[in-house]
């Protein structure tokens, strides 16, 4: 296989040599790192050449390669960069083999491991005769081994192990010069292996269809170098997956309709004036995807097939879950009372119904607002729980062994507070699942060991994170699901939480009975009236905990920066004052009044103030900032808010070596320039970031330039978030528009599939849904005779292919298609 491309066909250079590039030559001494599912390597070289400044006689380089190896001389091209804990190092984008001289160098590779059979005397005869350059001859003609009169085995093992180490380079060579990060180089080479650059140069479509996170604007840059043509079959069909995923992402939906599929398909495929999209090819490809399994049709619902399969899962691990249930109820009332006894406290009525029902189920939902006592709850679950298991919680005496009950929220700071009021370990879910937080991230990660796991601020997990999650846990292990439903529902597609209470399947116990409203707080009773929909009387009264500051459009920056500057002077500081907005541009947005607040909290006092810029943004120390994307290495994740603590200004004016240096609360991390894009001002963020947090003052715009995106649910969240102090500014209108304007579930499926896993053998269905079960039968004919379903199928009551003569699967998918509409209006 050959590459028409060169090395340094990077950053559209079309295969020119890009000259601003730095580049180092030398010969490999040791691989200090190896990634176990990519081709990241860190490197240690002896430097024989380079083109920048570097007195050293050893560098170390970072990159993507294939198997490199040792004593062999490799030529990289990329930057020069400075990593924050290892100082300098060379960062590749590509590389090439060099033109090898070292005839020790080659002796040591072809004796290595990967030629088994060939000792140092038989790789020493090989380069004798053949010479330094010998790769490149037996790459062209192989039949040169002959010279070197070794065995026929040997010259093919040789030979063999030549193809393959080369081939594999040039592959990983060729998804370098297309900018491929590590990961999706892994990815794709995974794949389709040595074929990767064949079939990225004849379809690269074919990689949106088969790679998680290639976007369909990369794919069609590529397809536009190699020619192919507007209507391919290849174009449409990856346009249709890239609209259905987009769709997703922006509704929330597992699942769309035909008329927006083909409608939206066109805004992502019609991207030349010149040319049209075939509107039969378009429709004639949706069917393909379908007979190709790539997008399921259920019920005119069209859903990609990733979010299809886990709603089914999802169903059948809580199905499998449940079913390992006792059917005697124990009641544990004595040991809960017990329990109260130790920590001084008393349950009331639901208190005590909750936790004795929690701990009678394997799956149990606990739902409530604010201040109904859920983390009151959740405490008392899990020390009743070690009292009658006869558990210490003590986690140093487990050492080694695994700590039977586990904690884990969505967000680094809901699980702290998870730690904090139950004084044992709580994790973020990805970390539980040791997943690195990548888009391309394959697999359900860690099987979960323990005996009872609770998640907390469940309305924030989707679909995809939520059916890892269950498919992890080990069947025996009791589930506790916490959260709020009538908060905002998770960023990604789905809404698992309202889906499983709506479901009324799993058990579950909703608190309305308020018990955090000491003082007079009238907060809490301020977000119960919006759940319900109501606008309160005294929505404009100055509260001691709340109040509300009428303006209009144009005045309420100015008010909210006289706000800050009022709190600060009553001691309020950065850490527990929070701005929370849900648009990031125009007059009223996040980026302005990040920007505005931050000249109030951590103003520049003078102009010899550590000062550095990076997206129209400047960070001084002393800044509070929000990590925008998952860094398990760090053990930071999205949404977790940190502080600046130091910063450092490379001497010689090096801007990318310059470095930010943040604290957050479990650990201490160093941005280099190149990460600053991870990070970015915190004392306004946007409500959803907000999700999982508390702060003692909340300051909340309510104005019409946030009108569209203004919903009950939003506005909901955004107050529970406030501990002690609630300020809102701007317009009342807008704030009782927003109570009333109630969003719309999003379209998915997964409470139905509960219910028909649980429907498939009734006589195990929870109580809750008898009455569906009743609805059936009720339906039933009179005659005696019976309706066709799954359990009569399974117990070979009925021949499941009745009717079905000579009816071929290809038919059903057609008929199943003819009633969409592939008009693009």
């Amino acid at each position: 296989m050959t590459t028409s491309m060169s090395l340094f066909d990077n950053n559209n250079n079309n295969g020119q040599v890009n000259h601003e590039q730095q580049s180092v030559t030398g010969r490999l001494i040791t691989i200090f790192f190896e990634g176990s599912d990519s081709f990241y390597k860190v490197l240690l070289i002896k430097v024989e050449k380079a083109n920048f400044d570097w007195s050293e006689k050893e560098i170390v380089v970072t990159g993507n390669f294939a198997d490199v190896a040792e004593e062999t001389s490799y030529r990289f091209v990329g930057k020069l960069v400075e990593h924050p804990r290892y100082g300098q190092q060379f960062q590749a984008t590509n590389y090439e083999r060099a033109l090898q001289t070292s005839a020790v160098g080659l002796v040591k590779y072809l004796s290595g491991s990967d030629f088994p059979g060939i000792g140092e005397k038989t790789a020493q005869k090989v380069v004798d005769t053949l010479g330094t350059d010998l790769i490149s001859q037996l790459l062209e003609k192989p039949e040169l081994i002959a010279k070197t009169g070794l065995k026929t085995k040997q010259q093919q093992t040789i030979i063999d192990t030549l193809r393959s180490n080369n081939g594999t380079e040039q592959v990983i060579v060729g998804l370098n010069s297309y900018g491929f990060g590590s990961n999706l180089a892994a990815a794709i080479f995974k794949k389709y292996r040595e074929k990767s650059l064949e079939v990225i140069q004849e379809n690269p479509y074919q990689l949106v269809e088969d790679i998680k996170n290639i976007s369909f604007k990369r794919a069609d840059q590529i397809a536009q170098k190699v020619g192919l043509e507007y209507n391919s079959a290849g174009r449409l069909r990856a346009g249709l997956l890239a609209t259905l995923n987009q769709l997703s992402i922006s509704n929330g939906n597992t699942y769309s309709n035909s008329k927006e599929v083909i409608n939206a398909s066109f805004e992502v495929l019609d991207t030349d004036p010149n040319q049209k999209i075939d509107d039969q090819k378009l429709a004639n490809e949706l069917k393909e995807l379908v007979k190709d399994r790539k997008i399921e049709v259920d019920h005119e619902r069209i859903y990609l097939k990733n979010l299809y399969d886990s709603e089914w899962k999802i169903a059948e691990n809580i199905k499998r879950i449940y079913d390992n249930q006792s059917d005697k109820k124990e009641d544990y009332l004595t040991a809960i009372h017990k329990v109260e006894k130790e920590i001084g406290i008393e349950y009331d009525e639901s208190q005590l119904k909750a936790i004795n029902t929690a701990l009678q189920n394997q799956v149990f939902i606990l739902t409530g607002g604010p201040g109904t006592g859920k983390t009151t709850i959740i405490n008392g679950i899990v020390k009743t729980f070690a009292k009658i298991n006869d558990l210490s919680l003590d986690v140093n005496k487990y050492k080694n062994d695994v700590f039977p009950i586990l904690l884990a929220a969505p967000t680094g700071r809901a699980a702290k507070k998870m730690g904090e009021s139950t004084g044992i370990p709580a994790s973020t879910i990805h970390r539980l699942l040791g997943l690195n937080g990548n888009d391309d991230e394959e697999g359900n990660g860690n099987d979960i060991e323990g005996q009872l796991l609770i998640i907390d601020e469940m309305s924030m997990v989707d679909t995809e994170l939520f059916e890892k999650l269950v498919s992890a846990v080990a069947t025996g292990m009791k589930i506790i699901l916490v959260g709020d439903k009538d908060q905002l529902p998770s960023v990604g597609p789905g809404q698992v939480f309202f889906d499983l209470i709506n479901s009324k399947v799993v058990p579950k116990i909703e608190l309305n009975q308020i018990h955090r409203q000491e003082d007079g707080s009238t907060i809490i009773e301020l977000a119960h009236d919006i759940k319900n929909g109501k606008l309160p009387d005294t929505l404009l009264e100055k509260e001691p905990d709340r109040s509300f500051i009428q303006c209009g459009n144009g005045q309420v920056v100015e008010v909210i920066k006289q706000i800050i500057a009022k709190a600060k002077t009553h001691g309020f500081n950065a850490t527990e004052t929070q701005v929370l907005a849900p648009m990031y541009r125009g007059d009223a947005g996040i980026d302005r009044l990040n920007n505005e607040v931050q000249k109030i909290m951590n103003p520049k006092r003078d102009p010899q103030q550590k000062e550095v810029e990076a997206q129209g943004q400047k960070y001084r120390i002393g800044d509070k900032v929000l990590q925008l994307v998952n860094s398990p290495e760090e053990n930071i994740f999205n949404g977790d808010i940190g502080k600046i603590v130091g910063i450092d200004i490379n001497k010689d004016q090096k801007k990318y070596l310059d470095k930010l240096i943040v604290a957050f609360d479990q650990t201490e991390v160093s941005y280099t320039r190149n990460d600053w894009n991870q990070i970015t001002l915190a004392y306004c963020t946007s409500i959803h970031k907000s999700q999982g947090s508390e702060f003692k003052m909340v300051i909340l715009p309510i104005i019409s330039q946030y009108r569209r995106m203004l919903e009950r649910n939003l506005l909901y969240t955004a107050v529970t978030r406030a501990s002690d102090k609630l300020i809102m500014v701007g317009n009342v209108s807008e704030f009782a528009a927003c109570i009333k304007r109630v969003s719309g579930n999003r379209k998915t499926s997964l409470s139905e599939r509960v219910q028909s896993m649980f429907n498939f053998q009734t006589d195990s269905v929870p109580v809750e849904t008898k009455a569906v079960e009743n609805d059936i039968k009720e339906k039933a004919p009179e005659n005696g005779e019976f309706i066709l379903d799954e359990n009569k199928i399974l117990k070979n009551e009925i021949d499941p292919m009745i009717g079905m003569d000579g009816i071929k699967p290809s038919d059903f998918i057609d008929a199943k298609l003819t009633k969409i509409d592939y008009n693009k209006k």
